[in-house]
């Protein structure tokens, strides 16, 4: 006698499968083919999405998990509790458990940037316990950055800091390959337009180099978050995503970061092209929203750290600031303690990112 699935087994079944059926139709329509393979793109997010909170490695795999995502990037060394071995090894095994891709990473590895900080001793040290770290983990990802746009303004400018990374990253070279971790380096705070990142990528060797997309940073490179995938996508490896708002004023252009959805970036084209060029590569959710950041580049002054930028990228980021609107800056709530309404803030922000993303863009390999 055949057995019968009970009633409720069956609707949530039929639930599961529809949710999953709607993404994959989403992720056919943004790629333009039919093919029945087509998975959606993995939708995870950073940790730095909701640093208020302070939680550690446990405490977002199990957030992670309740939200059903499918990758987390670890992008800081005191998330763990510790970095021996065994404890590291643990926390690799629970998120492979939760089905979860952990990416590990870290802050900046630049010895000569003016935000290098010496917790971890010196750059090389710092990348190597990096790479120590995302091996014990499970990750194939080793994610860390140059530094910021104060960069840019140094004696010697953003080339100097890239020769200095460069230098970096090769002593780790043989490190990195026998571990089996690619280091992925960010386009971070305005330091690198992605053009330079690429630059840097191939000079260190794109055999054991890759990039962090980082698509909230690039319109502090004045780009258009769109020619930044399309730069270093055949880099892509790992995210920090985000919208932005970037909207004209009277010195130039200002840019506020938003949850997906919430700015003028054109998001429909982004992720089309990402399903085609880099689909295995996790769209990993950085929401840093709430605040604006003005570039004056209408005055004289401003150009010369930003020399290098090309017309055609600086054209791409004016059409894009015609396209936005002036937002208000975050505040908490009348009667709300400060920490709280960032924690409340950032959650929401984060979430609001995780269902536009769901229901708009088609990501997710996991039903919600």
């Amino acid at each position: 006698m055949q057995n019968k699935i009970p009633l409720q087994s069956r609707r949530n079944f039929c639930k599961k499968s529809a949710s999953l059926l709607a993404s994959t139709v989403i992720a056919t329509e943004l790629s333009g083919e039919s093919d029945d393979k087509l998975l959606p793109l993995k939708l995870g997010f950073d940790n730095f999405s909701i640093r208020a909170l302070g939680w550690k490695a446990p405490r977002l795999i199990e957030y992670a998990t309740k939200q059903k995502v499918d990758a987390l990037l670890f992008s800081d060394l005191d998330v763990y509790e510790s970095h021996d071995g065994g404890y590291l090894r643990e926390v690799g095994q629970e998120v492979k458990k939760q089905k979860i891709i952990l990416h590990a990473g870290t802050g900046g590895i630049c010895p000569t940037s003016k935000s290098f900080k010496d917790k971890h001793g010196t750059a090389e040290e710092h990348l190597r316990l990096l790479i120590k770290v995302a091996k014990s983990v499970g990750s194939s990802v080793a994610r860390c950055y140059l530094g910021s746009s104060k960069d840019r303004k140094t004696q010697g400018g953003i080339r100097r800091h890239m020769d200095s990374t460069i230098q970096t990253l090769k002593k780790v070279r043989t490190q990195a390959l026998d571990a089996g971790v690619k280091i992925a380096v960010e386009n971070h705070a305005g330091d690198m337009h992605s053009r330079e990142l690429v630059e840097l990528i191939e000079q260190a060797g794109s055999e054991f180099v890759g990039a962090t997309i980082d698509t909230g940073n690039s319109t502090w490179t004045l780009e258009d978050p769109v020619e930044t995938f399309r730069n270093l996508a055949p880099y892509a490896i790992c995210s920090g995503i985000r919208d932005s708002m970037v909207w004209q004023s009277d010195k130039g252009s200002k840019v506020q970061w938003t949850a997906i959805g919430d700015g003028c970036v054109d998001m429909k084209t982004l992720f089309k092209e990402w399903s085609d060029a880099c689909p295995e590569t996790p769209v990993q959710i950085e929401t840093i929203s709430g605040f604006a950041r003005e570039f004056p580049y209408l005055e004289k002054d401003f150009w010369l750290p930003y020399s290098t930028i090309r017309p055609d990228d600086y054209s791409c980021f004016l059409a894009l600031s015609r396209k936005g609107k002036a937002l208000v800056p975050f505040s908490a709530p009348e009667g709300v303690e400060k920490k709280k309404a960032q924690q409340d803030y950032q959650l929401a922000e984060l979430e609001k990112s995780f269902l536009y993303c769901r229901e708009n863009l088609g990501m997710g390999r996991k039903s919600a």
